[in-house]
């Protein structure tokens, strides 16, 4: 794909089309990457980190699959590390 780069106040940038954003699941922000021999820009989706995890606990109480794997009466302190 071959994108024009824009005037945008006094910066400049490429628009990128809404399917492709959907696609790529890229939302607010990006991550950007220029690459060692300043030939190539790399763009990333940033997503959030353990993000959907609160309704995903959510779910699991409901469903009573909230139980603890490791028992809660295991002394760490007698571990030698």
């Amino acid at each position: 794909m071959i994108a024009k780069v824009i005037q945008i106040g006094n910066s400049k940038g490429i628009r990128i089309p809404n399917q492709i954003l959907k696609e790529m699941n890229i939302e607010n922000q990006i991550e950007l990457i220029i690459s060692d021999k300043k030939d190539e820009i790399i763009l990333k989706p940033l997503h959030k980190v353990r993000g959907g995890w609160n309704d995903s606990f959510k779910k699991m109480k409901s469903a009573s699959e909230d139980k603890l794997i490791i028992d809660d009466s295991l002394d760490l302190n007698d571990w030698e590390w």
